[in-house]
């Protein structure tokens, strides 16, 4: 998981200096940073990125304070004292000289424009909530395992970000240049301000990077932030497949999905860590919720109706903010440590905490083994461009790529796929096969960039239904989300369906050798002799009868959806009335709406109000109107 925040004031530095720096804490008066850190026990940050080379600085080496201030303080070089100094020795003016030592456009004359310099951002990647407990109640061992996960999932993201995003743009947007070269200061946390487990890494990408000059020689400008902001998305996804790959196939674990918020998207989360103990680490997910249900209620007394999905995400913001503790004391990891335990055996008992792991590697050896480290291609590029066209119905390849590697998360439930680059490869044959271009280039202008194009498709998309989630609530509208896993499953089903009908009638070819199957298997809707995985196991030398076939499409859908999908809840409209649970539940809602219904309808007639009487025989207005029941 991946959030952004922008470093703009000119004293910003100063707060990650005193806060981030310092373990999202306060630093003592006084006392310098590397003091601070020793003695609260704290990691001290370290650089990374291929830009440091132009600094004269090393990856890996310590973030001093003096270098925080002088580059994300004042955007000049980090060794600018000593530079300065030995350009006042050569008689150099004092103006000058620090001019000399400026990385880009000087602060003062963009602030002499009106305007606010963006001196930097704040990327922090944070596992889930279940590789935060495993982290936090685990051994020594477990512990390694995670972080060094967590720091090569951080790196990979980076380096994805430096070659495939990071650009730096002049005049306007008018010159742009390819600069695969970041500069980033890590700081690493360990808890939240309350105290509890919540292993997060602040990576602060200083706004200046290297491009070629108009002599050639490489100069200092400013990065397309605006860029890196559309990516954040597809480099979050990355980390955590990346990391969540690295500890399932080291510690023997899986994933499960786990509904956070009804009708958006599940959290892939490690099977066996219960929902009490991600509750037990997410201290504020209470607060908010209250906070959230307050804001709700005085935004439908102001407006008149409930919030948009786009609204609920800005409430949602403004309740994390009110409910944000202030900042607390750090205190050492091993201090921290023994206090999680104990916090976690007094809450659960010291047999579930001893048998975490072991728990935890059960239930992955359960869906390991029902799972393959296979990829049907033909299908995740379906589900991939169905539920991007659903959700945004146009897009760009970053949404395709993210919902690849999201799709990539739920189907291999932790394996390690054969292939490395899957997730391009589904992209790519999401976007040539089930999208079409919806930018038009203007005559005599350039065509833009792949990554900058915008497409969309022709899947059918599905009416809304009503859904009732939990005891006691009212009915909800079915999600965007929830409408797209209905258009994927449509065309997933008849691509299955094609491919068993098309395997029944050349049943008697089913025993052909493996040297008559194609090499490539680009063709895998169309062409039945292809096996159905583009990432195969070993043994693919025999060829699949068609049951086998069948039973690997079966597999694989049941590997890429939620329990709860697959039990009808959602996936069609028509059957999920029909589960049990929901019957139960429209009909206590129906039970209520005729009760009410009849005490209307026994109050004497003088106490109903006029516009009340000369619509109760009408036609219904609300939401719901014109829908069949």
């Amino acid at each position: 998981m991946l959030s952004v925040a922008k470093i703009q004031r000119r004293n910003a530095w100063r707060y990650y200096i005193r806060g981030v720096a310092f373990g999202d804490g306060r630093r003592p008066v006084g006392q310098s940073l590397k003091d601070a850190q020793e003695m609260a026990g704290l990691p001290p940050g370290k650089w990374l990125g291929r830009g440091l080379r132009a600094l004269g600085l090393t990856e890996g080496a310590e973030v001093s304070e003096r270098q925080l201030e002088l580059l994300f303080g004042e955007g000049r070089h980090p060794d600018a004292d000593r530079i300065e100094r030995g350009l006042l020795d050569d008689g150099v003016d004092a103006a000058t000289a620090r001019r000399l030592t400026v990385l880009g456009q000087p602060i003062e004359e963009i602030e002499a424009r009106k305007q606010t310099p963006l001196l930097g951002m704040d990327f922090t990647f944070r596992p889930q909530a279940s590789l935060v407990v495993l982290w936090a109640l685990g051994d020594a061992t477990v512990r390694r395992v995670i972080e060094r996960a967590h720091e090569r999932a951080v790196a990979t993201a980076l380096r994805w970000l430096e070659d495939e995003v990071a650009e730096s743009r002049w005049a306007s947007g008018r010159g742009r240049a390819k600069t695969p070269a970041l500069v980033v200061a890590a700081f690493r946390h360990i808890d939240n301000r309350d105290g509890l487990p919540l292993l997060h890494e602040h990576c602060l990408i200083l706004n200046r990077v290297q491009r070629p000059g108009a002599d050639g020689k490489p100069v200092w400008g400013a990065l397309d932030t605006y860029r890196l902001y559309q990516n954040v998305v597809a480099a979050g996804t990355l980390y955590t497949l990346a990391m969540t790959t690295e500890v399932c196939e080291t510690l023997g674990l899986a994933t499960v999905p786990r509904e956070v918020t009804p009708g958006l998207r599940p959290v892939m989360e490690i099977a066996g860590v219960s929902e009490d103990l991600i509750n037990w680490s997410a201290s504020r997910r209470q607060r908010i919720e209250d906070a959230l249900e307050v804001l709700t209620d005085q935004y439908v007394k102001d407006h008149g109706h409930l919030p948009s999905e786009r609204g609920r995400h800005q409430l949602g913001w403004w309740a994390a903010q009110e409910t944000r503790p202030a900042k607390k004391k750090p205190k050492p990891l091993q201090q921290l440590l023994a206090w999680w335990r104990a916090s976690a055996i007094l809450r659960f008992g010291q047999q579930l905490i001893d048998s975490l792991l072991d728990r935890c590697r059960e239930a992955g050896a359960v869906i390991r083994a029902r799972v393959d480290a296979t990829v049907d291609v033909a299908l995740a590029a379906v589900d991939v461009a169905a539920v991007v066209f659903t959700v945004r119905e146009k897009f760009s390849r970053r949404h395709i790529l993210a919902e690849a590697r999201r799709h990539l998360l739920e189907t291999l439930r932790g394996r390690e796929p054969f292939t490395r680059g899957l997730d391009d490869y589904i992209t790519h044959r999401a976007l040539l096969r089930y999208s079409r271009r919806h930018t038009v280039t203007k005559p005599s202008r350039e065509a833009p960039a792949a990554d900058r194009m915008t497409y969309t498709a022709d899947f059918p998309v599905p009416n809304r239904w009503w859904i009732a989630p939990a005891e006691g609530t009212q009915p909800r509208e079915s999600s965007r989300y929830e409408r797209a896993r209905v258009a994927s499953l449509a065309v997933q089903n008849a691509i299955r369906d094609a491919r068993i009908r098309a395997d029944t009638a050349t049943a008697n070819e089913a025993t052909t050798s493996a040297s008559s199957v194609p090499a490539d298997h680009r063709d895998l809707e169309a062409k039945t002799a292809s096996a159905p995985h583009a990432v195969d196991h070993s043994g693919r030398g025999a060829a699949l009868s068609p049951a086998q076939r069948a039973a690997a499409v079966q597999a694989h859908q049941q590997a890429a959806m939620p329990e709860e999908y697959l039990e009808g809840r959602t996936t069609d409209p028509a059957t999920w009335l029909r589960t049990p649970k929901n019957l139960d539940r429209l009909a206590a809602v129906a039970r209520a709406a005729d009760t009410r219904r009849r005490a209307c309808e026994a109050r004497p007639k003088s106490e109903q109000p006029a516009d009340q009487q000369h619509h109760a025989n009408g036609p219904d207005h609300g939401r719901g109107a014109g829908r069949e029941r």
